[in-house]
Order: structure tokens, then sequence, then C-alpha cells
């Protein structure tokens, strides 16, 4: 199959680049992944009522075991990235191909059909692992590797890992913590047909975006080796031993690990944590201030971060960064029920949160760089099955440990009810308390009653440690962490003796191709 060219041809990064392939491009699918983050399991637990299935422990296991699934998928990604040779580079061929795939999976994941309970089980463990484990897999590694195969300029390579993280932090941000709480929730509840119709149109929009990041990017570090004539066979063991013999690339890893176990718990409780320790269940109003609050260092950190980073070197803004997050994080915490105290210690979290969020992504380039100075040889596949092993692995991992912390806790989803009458029934059948009085709930367009219950004061303690409480710990460590990062200090030397490389041996196939002619 021939493959659409690229629309991108100049030799070095401009602004059309930057706005369509790393901006705009990009939103569809991250805007999709970000909702998922915060709400899939919402589904699961709210909707598709599955807290409880076989005591608490599907839920709990089946993220997990499906991340056995997504581990060879990823290595296998890696490999196959690293092996294909075609003119339009070897990474951007699988982003096209997740255009198609990542809206088709996405739809699956929500399209559950009514039925027992092992049906539901059933359909959730292959829909889950049909787009985590192929289809955005597929899409993330070759998404991630356009910044680090984009340019070997420095300057240019941090301006489109700044743009890149602007479509996550901003695009997906405000809307999964603006209109969602404030609009989407409340308008949709605990109603099926309402989430299917939400997430397909979500998902089908990443099509036509993920088209755009295709046509306007480039591999220009791939054509490079190309044109010197490089060729990556290693075997996959080898490539591995390689990675984690340098410590540069092992300290990357192992921050990664600590940074999204956090994140990802904290994605976890968010909408938990809102609707029942500090607030109450889609309120519109509490999600919206903790996100908004949270979330304004981000659109300042635009302009300041690669500033900021040039000055004085992106690990050590990072490093930097990483002590304000602990302490927002503890400050949040240690009141985890008063409003203004928690969106004081958001708001110095996320301020501390900022290079990571916009610099990682090139500072891993610059790891993978020297590794190309130590071996002579470009291992981007492998190095970033690495990256979605870890990332996909903490997803499951955390949302196991979350739900066990729900199951065991005694979690209780909310109830739904066609009027006053029937809430009250509901209620009484079970002994529960209804969070807020029955008649101050608003009911949808249709009529329907979503009634969230109280909870045991176990589950806000639960659910506080997870959003607030667990990244102090990872604040510290990875402050610990970074201390040891220093890639940077000799980079401009490696990239040099690259460059000086590869120049060396075009010529000397330059020289080959005259002497047999």
């Amino acid at each position: 199959m021939k493959l659409p060219a690229s629309a991108i041809k100049t030799p070095e990064v401009r602004a059309r680049e930057k706005w369509l392939g790393y901006l705009i491009g990009p939103a569809g699918a991250l805007l999709l992944n970000a909702v998922l983050a915060t709400y899939l399991n919402v589904y699961y637990t709210d909707v598709l009522n599955l807290t409880s299935l076989w005591g608490g422990i599907f839920l709990s296991l089946f993220p997990i075991a499906s991340k056995i699934v997504d581990a060879v998928t990823n290595i296998v990604m890696g490999q196959v990235i690293d092996r294909t040779r075609t003119k339009e580079g070897k990474a951007r061929p699988w982003l096209f191909l997740s255009a198609f795939l990542v809206p088709i999976t996405g739809i699956l994941l929500f399209v559950v059909p009514e039925g027992s309970d092992a049906l539901k089980a059933i359909w959730v463990l292959i829909s889950y692992n049909l787009f985590y484990s192929f289809a955005y897999t597929i899409f993330n590694m070759s998404h991630n590797l356009m910044v680090p195969l984009s340019t070997r300029d420095s300057t240019a390579r941090g301006g489109l890992s700044v743009f890149n993280q602007i479509t996550t932090i901003m695009m997906a941000g405000i809307l999964v913590a603006l209109v969602f709480p404030m609009v989407v929730m409340p308008m949709i509840g605990a109603d099926k047909s309402k989430w299917i119709t939400l997430m397909c149109f979500l998902s089908i929009i990443a099509l036509p975006l993920t088209l755009l990041e295709y046509f306007f990017t480039k591999e220009r570090v791939t054509e490079e080796a190309a044109e010197a004539g490089e060729e990556t066979k290693l075997p996959f063991a080898q490539q591995i031993k390689m990675l984690f013999t340098d410590k540069y690339m092992v300290l990357m890893y192992v921050y990664f690990f600590v940074y999204t176990a956090g994140m990802t718990m904290k994605n976890l409780g968010l909408v938990y944590y809102c609707n029942y320790v500090l607030g109450t269940y889609n309120d519109g109003i509490t999600q919206m201030l903790v996100s908004v609050i949270g979330g304004i260092p981000m659109g300042i950190g635009i302009f300041l971060v690669w500033p900021l980073a040039k000055k004085f070197g992106k690990r050590n803004v990072t490093l930097v960064g990483f002590i304000l997050y602990a302490v927002g994080s503890l400050i949040c915490w240690l009141n985890p029920h008063t409003l203004v105290i928690v969106l004081v210690g958001q708001f110095i979290k996320n301020i501390g949160g900022l290079p990571c969020a916009y610099v990682f992504m090139a500072l891993f380039a610059d790891c993978l760089d020297h590794l190309e100075w130590k071996t002579d040889l470009r291992i981007d596949g492998a190095a970033m099955s690495i990256y979605n092993i870890i990332a996909v692995a903490m997803v499951g991992v955390m949302t196991g440990v979350f739900n066990m912390f729900l199951a065991r806790a005694g979690y209780i989803a909310p109830i739904t009810a066609s009027s006053t009458a029937e809430a009250t029934s509901a209620l009484a059948a079970h002994g529960w308390t209804s969070q807020i009085a029955l008649e101050s709930i608003r009911p949808a367009a249709d009529g329907v009653l979503t009634v969230a219950i109280q909870q045991p004061a176990v589950v806000g303690r639960a659910i506080s440690f997870a959003f607030v409480g667990l990244e102090v710990f990872t604040g510290i460590a990875l402050v610990v962490i970074l201390f040891f990062l220093n890639v940077e200090k000799n980079l401009p030397n490696e990239q040099a003796e690259i460059k000086a490389r590869h120049e060396a041996k075009i010529a000397e196939q330059e020289e080959l191709t005259e002497q047999k002619g």
C-alpha cells in the first residue's frame, strides 16, 4: 500500500508544522483519551454498576490483567516501528493506521450490551483491550515519537514538545475540566444511552484530526539515518540491554514510572473526590473550581516554561517544580474538605508540575540522543515501547488499586429513578441515605433522577489519598531522581559528534558510489 505523502517538505520546522501537526492534529485522540482517563471508570462503576461484580474482584483485577496483553503489544509495536522502512518514515505510517482504529475501538468501549453480568464482563474485557492494547498503543507510540524524530535541533524540538503538550493540557484539559463537570455530566447523569451518544461523537472526531497530524509531520531524524545507510537490526533483547545499561535512560524510565503512578491515581480520584469529599454529586461547581484553579498555571506555562528551561536547563527547572508539587499536594491532603485551602494547594501543585508537563518529551529525546552518541544506533521504537508499557501499565495497575480501595471501603454507586417516590423506596430498601435531599435533585430533560448515596467515612479517606495524598510521596521521590538526571550537561558536544558521524558516512557512501561508477 502506497502511503499519502506528507505535506511538510522543509528541512527545518516551521509554523504550519507546529500548529497543524503538533497542536491541532493530536487533539482528537488525546481528548478522547483524556475523557476516558477521567470518566471511563465512572462509566463502569456508576452506569454499568460493576463495582461489586464478583465481590469487587472484576474491576480490581481486569485492568491489571489487561496490561499483560498491553505490555506484549507495546514490545511488538516497538519492534515493528524500528523495522518499518517507508518514504514517510517509520512511525508515521502507524499514525495513519491508528486514525481509523482509535474511533472504532473507542465506540466499542461504551456500547456494552444488556444481559448477564458475565456478558458485560466479557464485553468490557475485550473492548478495553482492543482500545488500549491495540488501537491506542499504535497511536500513542507513533504520536510520541514525532517529537524525538522530528528534528535534531534541540530548540525546535523543545518548541514542538511545548506545542504537543498545549493540546493535552489546554484543549483536552479545558473540555474535561470545565465543560464536562459543569454541563455534560449533569445532563447525562448515569443514563447509559446518553453516555454512548457522547462517546461515539468524541471517538469519531478523532479520525480527521489524527489524519491532520499524519499529513503535517515529518521524520527528519529518520530521513537523516536513511541517508547515512543506518539500519537497526539488533535483536530486541540486545536493544533492551542497551537501554537498561544506560543510566540516563534508566533514570528517565524510573522518573516516568513514579510520576505516572501518582498522576493516574489523581486522575481516577478527581471525579469521586469532587462528588463525595469536597462537593456533591455532579454539582457542576466543585470539579470546575478545582480544575480551573489547578489548571490556570498550565496556561501560564505556555509562556514561561520553555524560556526558563533554556536558561536554567530542563532538568533543573523540573526538579524545583516538583518541590512545589509535593508542597501543594500536602496542603490539600491536610485539609481535604476545605475548598479554599484545596484550591490554593492545587494552584501551588500545578505551578510545580508545569516543567514536567511541557518539557518531558524534549528531555526524553535528549536521552535518546545521548544513547545514540554512546552506541551509534537509534532504537526509538524499543525505547518508546518501554515508555508506553510504563504508561499503560500504570493506568491498569492504579485503576485496579483504586477500584480495590472503593470496593473494600464500601463504595455505593448512584441509583436512577423516574420519580422521588421510586427513589425513596429504593433507598429505604437498602438502608441508604441520599447525599442531598431528594426534592433538591434536578431531573434530567427526560425526567430521570440520578441519586447519589452518602458514602461511608472510610470511602472519603480512600478517595482523598488517591486524589491528593499519593502525590506528596511521588513529588518527593521525583526530586531525588531528577537530581541524578543531568543528561543535558554534555549534550551539545554529543549532538555535534553524531552529526559529524552521519556526514562521514554519507561522504563514504558517495565515494563508494563514484568508484563503482
